[in-house]
Order: structure tokens, then C-alpha cells, then sequence
């Protein structure tokens, strides 16, 4: 398929595809999935390799969140039967870190409800920091706290933090449809409060929402024109008691052109699988580590994930290896140089190519409801974690 060598050519020399390619991956039909696969899977190991990057989520304040993302079980309004508790201790956070670093994760996300922390809220998050890189030599820690305020990236920063995730979750166009709260040039705000404290910046998408190829193909551009050095992919995980319950527009073969398009627009970032991959990959799962580089370990935010010893088997069966602290997960030319030319090759590849829509496929008749478990163990328990 000329579209395909194509893309393979110009995800070799970190060349970015146009809207129209973009848009045609996604188009591809099922009989052309396993040549998409092969493809991005050549971009994917020409700049990672085999390696697989682990991460691990901690929630440090679960629930009761003042911002009304349709997306989100943790929402104003939601009535979806999460765990609700406030701030886990820096010593009770690091005991749930430590868990997820016993089992490979490479890096420890600490994540908590509501608009944006409180400047007690990043001392205590500072405390956190310094509690797990004390007792876990080498790991990476991530913070994702919601909007920033002035001077709290460098806060965050000054006390250990390597990363800050804040998704765009949806295109700028259709962002009001998801959140009346806050809106996209917000989060786009946040992103770069991160990237100019000197931490790196983790931010991705939301599929399976209900928007249309052209949303989704404007979501990965708007995000590659940030230039953050991880994008991940969550697929919507359509919680009982929120909005977007009755979502559920995602096949397994629909979530992995998703991936695909999403590595060959962003060739040489960490693209992780995030959540929602196990109720929308199910069985495929192992296909998409020819695509992905990096994926959660063990449970989510708010729901149960695959155990973590079955993730990590579904890497070593698949024929991947995890990554350790020892190597870096960006290749050389992203860490020498991160961000400086990805504006001007955007600019450059986003000419005069033809708009190509198409409408999402309409929810399955075989919806599996079941697949969605509210996390019931790990942070916020005193039961153990899957990890």
C-alpha cells in the first residue's frame, strides 16, 4: 500500500505526515490492520526498539472533583461508586509507589482530583516526591495535580518532579462538548507551564468519545505541535453515573488504528497505552505494543486494570522486553533537542491537503459492560494493589 510505505518513509526520518495520511490511516479497513500494524510497528522499533516503558499510577486524592468533564467518574455531579478519599500521606503514597516499582514501572504517576492544586497542595505533593525518590532509587516521578497556577511548575520541579501530564483529552473544536469548566487553551497553558520549568511534559487524548476522525486527527496535531515527550492514548472507559456511560463507540481493531495514527504522527515520542485498553483492546492487547512503547502497569485512577504479573507476561509472550531505569526512553536527538523544530515541521506538513471526515461507527449491539470494574484495592485501601 503506497500510503503505508509512505508513512514508514517519513516516520524513519521523523518527517510528520499530513492531515490527509493521518485521516487515511484511520480510514483503512480491517483486511488492511495488520498492514497498518507492521507498519507503525517499523516506525515504533526503528526509535525504541523493543523496549516497553512501565508505569505506575498512584491516586492521591480520589473524587470529589469541582470540574465537570463528561469523560471523567470523578466529576462534579458523578454518580458513578468510586473510592472517594482526600489526601493519602507522603509515607502512605510511597508504600502504593513502591508496589508499582517491585513490579518494572520505570516511572510513579501521582495524580489527584480537581481543578488545580493549592499551593499547601504542592508542598504536600513536594513531600510525596521526596518520600518515594528516597526510597526507590532511579525512578521517574510525574505529577498530574490539574491546572497550574504561576510558579507551581517550578515548584514541582525544584522538589524532584521529572514530568507533569496534563491531557487535551479532544480537539480545540469540540472541547466545550465534553467540559464547561475550563476550556482547551487552559490545558494547552499547563502543558507549557511544565515544559518551561524544565520538566518534561506528558500530555495525550481520550478516544472513543464520540468525535470524528477529523477531531481526532486535530487532537494528535495540536499535541505533536506542543511537542511533549509522551503522549498517551486512553480509550474511554464509560463509567455507570457519568455523561458518556452509553459511549461506546470503540471496536479492538478501530482502538488499534487509533494507536497507529497516533505513531506515525508522533514517531519518535513515547506513545503509551493508557486506560480503557483492556475494555476496548481486550484480546488484541499484545498487537498494540508494535505501536506503543510504554503502557500503565496494573490498575487506573478509578478502575481495575489487567493484573500486573499478566501485564508483564503479555510483554515477554509478545517478544518485548521492559525498560529499565538504566536506559533513557527518548532517543538521542529528543533529549539533545526536544521540541525545536516539531512547529515548523507542523507548519510545513499541514498545507493544502483534502479534509477527509468519517462518521463514527455506531455502538455495538455486543457491548461488554462487564469489562468495567471500579478499582476497589491499592491507594485510599488497605487492600493491596495488583501491581
Amino acid at each position: 500500500m503506497d500510503l503505508l510505505n509512505t508513512l514508514v518513509d517519513k516516520g524513519l526520518r521523523r518527517e510528520l505526515p499530513t492531515r490527509e495520511e493521518a485521516l487515511a490511516v484511520l480510514a483503512t479497513s480491517d483486511d488492511e490492520l495488520l498492514d497498518v500494524v507492521a507498519a507503525a510497528g517499523k516506525v515504533r522499533r526503528q526509535w525504541f526498539g523493543r523496549r516497553v516503558k512501565l508505569n505506575y499510577l498512584v491516586n492521591l486524592k480520589s473524587g470529589l472533583c469541582p470540574e465537570d468533564c463528561s469523560y471523567c467518574s470523578q466529576r462534579l455531579g458523578s454518580k458513578a461508586e468510586i473510592l472517594k478519599y482526600t489526601w493519602l500521606k507522603p509515607d502512605d503514597a510511597s508504600k502504593a509507589a513502591a508496589a508499582g516499582v517491585a513490579g518494572g514501572a520505570k516511572r510513579v504517576c501521582l495524580v489527584a482530583s480537581g481543578r488545580g492544586p493549592t499551593d499547601k497542595d504542592v508542598d504536600r505533593v513536594s513531600e510525596t516526591i521526596s518520600a518515594i525518590k528516597e526510597q526507590n532509587e532511579g525512578v521517574e516521578v510525574c505529577a498530574c495535580l490539574g491546572l497550574l497556577s504561576d510558579g507551581q511548575a517550578g515548584r514541582l520541579r525544584a522538589a524532584g518532579a521529572d514530568a507533569y501530564n496534563h491531557n487535551l483529552n479532544t480537539s480545540e473544536a469540540t472541547y466545550g462538548d465534553i467540559c464547561t469548566t475550563h476550556d482547551f487553551s487552559d490545558r494547552v497553558s499547563t502543558v507549557q507551564q511544565a515544559q518551561a520549568a524544565g520538566m518534561s511534559a506528558c500530555s495525550g487524548l481520550i478516544a472513543g468519545m464520540g468525535e470524528s476522525d477529523a477531531d481526532l486527527v486535530d487532537v494528535v496535531f495540536a499535541l505533536r505541535e506542543l511537542d511533549p515527550d509522551s503522549v498517551p492514548v486512553n480509550f474511554l472507559i464509560p463509567f455507570e453515573g457519568t455523561p458518556l456511560a452509553k459511549e461506546w463507540n470503540l471496536t479492538p481493531q478501530r482502538a488499534l488504528r487509533i494507536l497507529a495514527m497516533v505513531r506515525f504522527v508522533c514517531p519518535d515520542i513515547e506513545v503509551r497505552l493508557a486506560g480503557g485498553r483492556e475494555v476496548h483492546l481486550r484480546s488484541l492487547q499484545p498487537l498494540a505494543l508494535h505501536l506503543v512503547n510504554s503502557i500503565f502497569l496494573g490498575d487506573y485512577l478509578t478502575s481495575e486494570g489487567q493484573a500486573g504479573k499478566d501485564d508483564l507476561a503479555m510483554i515477554a509472550d509478545a517478544g518485548f522486553e521492559v525498560e529499565g531505569t538504566d536506559t533513557t526512553t527518548l532517543p538521542e536527538h529528543r533529549r539533545q533537542d526536544c521540541g525545536a523544530a516539531a512547529a515548523d515541521e507542523a507548519d510545513d506538513a499541514d498545507g493544502d491537503s483534502e479534509e477527509i471526515d468519517a462518521t463514527v461507527p455506531a455502538p455495538s449491539d455486543d457491548t461488554r459492560r462487564d469489562l468495567v470494574s471500579v478499582r476497589r484495592r491499592g491507594a485510599g485501601t488497605d487492600l493491596p494493589p495488583n501491581a
